[in-house]
């Protein structure tokens, strides 16, 4: 008989252990952003913000990259460059300049080998502009493209969007709008947003299921 109540008591023991753990890990792997934020999709919304310079970034975007490839048909993955400061709106300008001409697969990685690997300066539109024509991109058309009504429009999107969601460090991940993910190691990075993707298919999976249709 004490035999058994023993292990009731450490059973409870267990019991309350494993509950706290779990309660703890909404510090520990993501927040909450409050207010939440509108998805711009009725898929689950992935958001990275990122930063060409950032060396977080640049060892989670293979990871990144890899995951994406297998990416779940009810997820979209969406990157949002930051723009903390007016010196860093070229490499954002880059980034949309290149995904508006369909080449920002071909250069993405190119740009983070230059920039961390390589050293290189990408400050303005000449050397940018230079850059990308030694990789393959038509110089001409990447500059019209750069200071386009099409950029400017995502230019102050992003700007805007970076003030909505409280962003002031990168990598940032947000999921569906609720769910913020930053300041890990890219391999729990990747982790967390497959756990907290999870999440958000459970707290709506039928609206999530028939508008993924």
């Amino acid at each position: 008989m004490k035999k058994m109540f023993k292990n009731l008591i450490v059973a409870v023991m267990f019991m309350f252990v494993g509950t706290a753990f779990a309660a703890a890990q909404q510090g520990k792997g993501y927040t909450l952003l409050s207010p939440a934020q509108p998805a711009s999709t009725p898929k689950i919304e992935v958001l990275e913000f990122f930063f060409y310079e950032c060396s977080h970034c640049f060892h989670l975007h293979p990871l990144l990259a890899d995951w994406a490839k297998t990416l779940p048909s009810d997820v979209q993955l969406t990157f949002v460059p930051t723009i903390f400061r007016d010196s860093t709106e070229p490499l954002a300008r880059t980034f949309y300049a290149l995904e508006s001409m369909g080449k920002i697969k071909q250069m993405d990685d190119a740009i983070y080998q230059a920039i961390h690997i390589k050293q290189a300066n990408l400050y303005d539109l000449d050397t940018i502009g230079a850059f990308v024509a030694s990789n393959g991109v038509d110089r001409n058309k990447f500059a019209a493209t750069y200071q386009s009504f099409t950029v400017n429009s995502k230019i102050a999107n992003a700007k805007q969007m970076i003030r909505r969601y409280g962003i002031n460090g990168t990598p940032t991940l947000v999921v569906d709008g609720k769910y913020v993910i930053t300041g890990l190691q890219p391999a729990d990075t990747i982790r967390v947003l497959n756990e907290v993707i999870a999440m958000a298919r459970k707290a709506h999976p039928a609206e999530k299921k028939a508008k993924s249709k």
